[in-house]
């Protein structure tokens, strides 16, 4: 990496521990605080396109953050070359702490913690209503995660026109989520009105239109959409890998992400998704030692809360459903 003599491409190697019979090397790092932000909106072999607002700038990544240390939706500062004109190219030099991450496993006896993106505020749950077929196991994962990771989940029923959403609604209903219900031809004015101002993560699996909804979204976009197969009832994979897009008036910003067929919950704790239901938290708090507030749990406090009408059946049963999900495989 040298460029000549005592001179080196990047700083950041300039640090560590110093080889035998070699001055010290100092200790003091290089003050990145008034480099410009960007937040990174793709990921390609070791490419990274940075939004900055007024521009997009491609970047690589300085070798001291490592391995995986940026994902789609970090804000990053940038050295180098920012002006985002052709064939020039900056660095990543500091991720700034990040407000959410959206995480998976594999499955769930995998330990290995998949980050999807960071700082989203508001994730949206895509599931086809017919052709695939819904998922209700799955989506109640996705919706595990979301809870988990502090982020805001919305339903949105995709293919409206060749079945009826009321299924749905009814199962989802009493967690008091939005639920967006749209079809070919459609007006979008509700679905924009939700994605406004957010940072907005589309999740669900391959086929139910994600990437025709973020075509719909943003005129003349034209991202790859798949079909689905008419033996296994699966859609392809069309995206290989998240992307984050702005969205036209009124604003936003959405991240496609590729379908997935599986949503590990190895990462999740029972006492942390409990955290993510505040309504239903303070009723736990005199449960025997041990209690898993399942239906089957003795003299749980949720139970109690729904006998004297402080906590709707309905609700409880929603919550419960989600957290038969740490233990249930996806159907």
């Amino acid at each position: 990496m040298s460029l000549r003599a005592g001179i080196r491409a990047d700083e950041q190697e300039g640090f560590g521990r110093p080889a035998r019979r070699s001055r010290p090397r100092t200790k003091d790092r290089p003050d990145y605080s008034s480099a410009e932000v960007g937040t990174v909106f793709t990921v390609d072999r070791g490419r990274y396109r940075c939004d900055l607002g007024d521009r997009i700038v491609s970047a690589t990544k300085a070798r001291a953050l490592g391995r995986g240390g940026v994902i789609v939706g970090d804000r990053v500062r940038l050295v180098g070359d920012t002006s985002g004109s052709e064939g020039t190219m900056a660095r990543i030099v500091e991720v700034l702490p990040r407000d959410t991450v959206l995480r998976r496993t594999a499955d769930d006896d995998d330990p290995y913690e998949r980050p999807v993106v960071a700082n989203a505020d508001q994730l949206l749950v895509v599931t086809a209503l017919t052709d695939p077929p819904p998922r209700p196991g799955m989506i109640d994962r996705i919706l595990v995660a979301a809870y988990d990771a502090g982020i805001a989940p919305v339903l949105c029923l995709t293919k409206a026109d060749l079945a009826s959403p009321g299924e749905l609604i009814d199962l989802y209903g009493p967690l008091d989520l939005p639920i967006l219900v749209t079809e070919p031809e459609a007006d979008l004015t509700a679905v924009r009105e939700v994605l406004a101002g957010h940072r907005t993560v589309l999740v669900g699996h391959s086929g139910v239109g994600k990437s025709t909804l973020v075509n719909l979204l943003i005129p003349g976009l034209d991202r790859p959409v798949g079909e689905v197969n008419e033996v296994t009832g699966r859609g392809r994979h069309t995206s290989t890998s998240a992307i984050a897009l702005r969205l036209p008036s009124p604003g936003g910003i959405v991240i496609d992400t590729p379908g997935v067929r599986s949503f590990g919950l190895s990462h999740v704790t029972p006492d942390a998704f409990l955290r993510a239901f505040s309504d239903l938290a303070p009723y736990t708090e005199d449960c025997p030692r041990g209690c898993d507030h399942s239906s089957s749990a003795p003299e749980c406090g949720l139970d109690d809360a729904v006998a004297v009408g402080l906590v709707p059946a309905a609700r409880l049963d929603s919550f419960r459903r989600l957290e038969r999900a740490f233990t249930t495989p996806a159907t």
